[in-house]
């Protein structure tokens, strides 16, 4: 059964910086990282393909955030930088293995694994 356990959230101020983590069980997945405001729909952040060469990245985390993955420690990471208020949500973590290799998914029903979630607050 495949795991995904996420940590590293927390309170923040505005322009501060977390990074986020998640400790899988499987390794050579698709990963993604995906967050859900209040109100609002699960939404695409950032992803980086199985092979690791391909990240990609919503908009307007662009510049701010950092994807990667550490495969001999089978841990995604997310490294948030200048954050604001609109960045407050639960971050999820997510893998697939049906998404070819240099491909990423950027919606939520590309991926079969999810974690449980972490949140992060950013106050103004």
């Amino acid at each position: 059964q495949v795991q995904l356990i996420e940590s590293g959230g927390g309170l923040v101020q505005a322009g501060g910086s977390l990074r986020l983590s998640c400790a899988a069980s499987i390794n050579n997945y698709a990963m993604g990282w995906f967050r859900q405001a209040p109100g609002k729909a699960r939404g695409f952040v950032a992803g980086i393909s199985a092979s690791g060469v391909s990240t990609l990245y919503e908009d307007s985390v662009k510049g701010r955030f950092t994807v990667s993955r550490d495969s001999a420690k089978n841990t995604l990471y997310l490294q948030m930088n200048n954050l604001g208020p609109e960045d407050t949500a639960i971050y999820y973590c997510a893998a697939s293995a049906k998404i070819s290799r240099n491909a990423i998914g950027v919606i939520a029903r590309n991926y079969e694994h999810w974690g449980q979630g972490t949140q992060v607050t950013v106050s103004s």
